[in-house]
């Protein structure tokens, strides 16, 4: 062999090498120039649905914006852009599988992932009327920057380690004293982002302290409050119910239970608020009439009952939501009410027809039923019954107190409310599976201090078990 010959075989090999075994090289990534986003706020989970989530984050400079999501945390299949320059970014995913759990990650078009590793994750919401197992977390007055906050998202975060939640949602006064953007951050967003925001959907509600970024501001630019900025509503009837087309209030569905966030401070367009016959009213009645879940749990800031931190004798928005609108709720049969303001936890048993002060409750006329609703086989702890046929009643509860701590006015406790505390904070959790719901006030030092389950279209059978105030044997197991 000559030489020339050897010479260009020896040249040859490499790419003889390279064609046999099909090695194709991924061109090398690009080292961006210069000083990069840096992430801010969030990420944080938005007007959830069974096949959509939204995901939301601020940068500190006006950037694009990308998610990758996928089933798997190594292999990240799916991406949606946004070339528009923000810095606050808003990214909706669509099409995607109902309780599904996915991975995402957050960052731009140049492929900066600003966050996003195996614990940057979502589960989809279950398909509407499935009678699965859901878990909604509750937090009222949460976002003082207290050690009482802290204490109380910890222990919530511990309920949840190996029981997932499927959402959460905030009875208002979400960041003190003045809901401006900047307590936002400082002591909502920087609290909670490592915990509940990346994770898990929320779905919030105003307080009065969410009104006061923008005090002067006619009615017509309270939607430039920082609350509002702040976040994304179903307002569109994309997550069921009728839609609003406000952020001021919305409903949803989550399994087969109709959740209701309402506004109980702000005035709507013609200056009316949630006690007037205004436009959230006739919304809310157009709602719940349309509604065809098993549950209804309605939330909102400014409860009918407290001998808390507040008094529903004396406050006027108190009185009038009492006396002018919670009867709207009571004749549809909604379930539960969930309100915060007073920075206490209450509880009633299961009411109908107390529209006036405290002195006026009269439990035989009032409750529609004397258990505890404990479940806990103590005397008189059965759940509370409904049934297709008689729907009637409604659980009120007060957890105003995963910041803010504290008080109570001389009548306290309030003569409706079968279980008050004032002194520890905490946050409730509710769980429905089918036909039972049941409510957890779980405290600050990890104790559950309250309680209370509620039953629907119940068998003879089971009935007469249950009116001995025994425990089913399915939720015996369940235990």
């Amino acid at each position: 062999m000559t030489i020339i010959l050897r010479t260009f075989l020896l040249l040859l090999l490499p790419f003889m090498a390279v064609s046999q075994n099909v090695i194709v090289k991924k061109p090398a990534s690009r080292r961006l120039m210069g000083v990069q986003p840096d992430l801010i706020r969030g990420p944080y989970l938005q007007a959830a649905t069974p096949t959509t989530m939204t995901v939301r984050w601020r940068t500190n400079v006006f950037d694009r914006s990308r998610v990758k999501y996928g089933i798997k945390i190594d292999s990240l299949t799916w991406q949606t852009d946004d070339s528009t320059l923000v810095s606050e970014h808003i990214i909706k995913l669509t099409g995607l599988k109902p309780y599904t759990k996915y991975y995402y990650t957050v960052g731009n078009l140049a492929d900066t992932t600003l966050q996003g590793d195996e614990s940057n994750y979502f589960f989809t919401l279950p398909e509407k009327d499935s009678e699965q197992l859901i878990r909604i977390a509750g937090f009222g007055d949460c976002g003082n920057n207290s050690i009482n906050q802290r204490l109380v998202r910890d222990e919530m975060m511990k309920a949840i380690a190996d029981k997932p939640i499927n959402a959460w949602i905030l009875m208002g006064d979400n960041a003190y004293s003045d809901g401006s953007d900047a307590e936002y951050q400082a002591k909502f967003f920087n609290l909670y982002k490592d915990s509940f925001l990346k994770n898990y959907p929320l779905f919030p509600c105003p307080g009065n302290h969410d009104y006061r970024d923008l005090q002067s501001a006619p009615a017509a630019d309270n939607n430039k409050i920082a609350y509002f900025q702040n976040f994304t509503m179903p307002t569109l009837g994309e997550g069921g119910g009728v839609p609003s087309h406000t952020q001021a209030y919305y409903s949803y569905n989550i399994g087969n239970v109709h959740f209701l966030s309402l506004d109980s401070y702000g005035p709507d367009t013609k200056g009316k608020h949630m006690y007037d016959q205004g436009e959230q009213v006739e919304w809310v009645k157009r709602d719940l009439a349309a509604n065809k879940s098993k549950w209804v749990v309605a939330y909102w800031h400014h409860p009918p009952y407290t001998m808390g931190s507040h008094n529903s004798d004396t406050e006027k928005d108190l009185i009038s939501i009492r006396e002018n609108f919670i009867q709207v709720l009571e004749n549809e049969g909604v379930d539960l009410i969930i309100c915060g303001h007073s920075h206490v936890y209450e509880r009633s048993k299961l009411l109908k027809g107390h529209y006036g002060k405290e002195a006026d409750f009269d439990a035989k006329i009032h409750e529609l039923n004397s258990s505890t609703a404990l479940y806990d086989e103590s005397k008189n702890s059965a759940p509370y019954l409904k049934s297709k046929q008689n729907n009637q009643g409604t659980v009120y509860v007060v957890s105003g107190s995963a910041g803010a701590l504290g008080g109570h006015k001389p009548d306290y406790p309030h003569n409706a409310m079968y279980y008050s505390n004032h002194e520890i904070g905490g946050a409730v959790m509710l769980e429905v599976e089918g036909n039972k719901l049941d409510l957890k006030w779980i405290c600050s030092d990890g104790k559950i201090r309250d309680q209370f389950s509620m039953m629907k279209d119940v068998s003879k059978a089971d009935q007469k078990i249950l009116m001995k105030d025994k425990i089913l044997q399915r939720d015996k197991k369940q235990q």
